[in-house]
């Protein structure tokens, strides 16, 4: 036997000796699991370096801090998902939402509460969340989009601000109504001496004041008509959803 264990290599040897003793000790495959006690997943690094908002000029110094702050980055972070199941106790839970919720209009088309999936009559709210991080209470300024029902849950011990969006015509007629406004200011401000006389002008006056502005003109060029970019249109395009 003491040839044949000579001849086996240090895989075959440990591989031998371990099954012996396996077969030959009671209760001795216990002793060969290994201790998984102290094992950790990329998730629970996540949620042991994870911060609800990071600096910009903030340095992730470690690869557990670099995992939490990829994670960080891909969230979206215009909206919040909140649990509001303990409301009665004015504790809200909020965090930001992940790629596939942004897909299904969670959190903008539908109710932000996570149980609810409410879409008629949705709220925009700004909420000032208060949270501890690190042994330290830290604040921000959130937005949530609710249904009336979790509406009426989010102010159940206090108001919050709504945020209300202007609709397109209400934004033009207040934008008209102060350039009439000021037009109307300006036109008080005119004196007696800077009115324009009500005489017409003469016929040689008027052909130079034509070949005066001809000549303006091709100084100047064809003005180029400003286009909209990609971003713009598509700010109007979210806008006419949301109204």
């Amino acid at each position: 036997m003491s040839a044949r264990l000579r001849n086996l290599n240090p895989y075959e040897l440990h591989k031998y000796l371990v099954n012996v003793y396996s077969l030959n000790t009671k209760g001795s495959t216990g002793s060969l699991k290994r201790d998984s006690s102290r094992d950790r997943t990329d998730l629970d690094v996540i949620r042991e370096n994870h911060k609800f908002l990071w600096d910009d000029d903030e340095v992730a110094d470690t690869w557990e801090k670099q995992l939490a702050k990829k994670y960080y980055d891909k969230l979206f972070k215009e909206y919040c998902i909140c649990d509001l199941s303990r409301y009665k106790e004015n504790k809200v839970a909020l965090r930001w939402r992940v790629e596939r919720e942004v897909v299904l209009g969670k959190g903008q088309f539908q109710c932000g509460d996570k149980r609810c999936n409410g879409d008629q009559n949705l709220k925009s709210w700004e909420v000032n969340f208060a949270y501890l991080e690190g042994r330290e209470k830290k604040n921000a300024l959130v937005k949530l989009r609710l249904c009336p029902e979790c509406s009426d849950k989010l102010n159940y011990r206090s108001k919050k601000r709504e945020v209300k969006r202007l609709k397109k015509s209400e934004k033009k007629k207040k934008k008209n109504k102060n350039k009439d406004h000021s037009e109307e200011s300006d036109s008080n401000d005119v004196t007696e001496t800077d009115r324009i006389p009500d005489e017409e002008p003469s016929t040689s006056s008027t052909v130079a004041m034509e070949t005066v502005e001809e000549d303006s003109l091709w100084k100047k060029g064809v003005q180029e008509t400003e286009e909209k970019t990609r971003e713009e249109e598509f700010e109007e395009y979210l806008e006419d959803l949301l109204l």
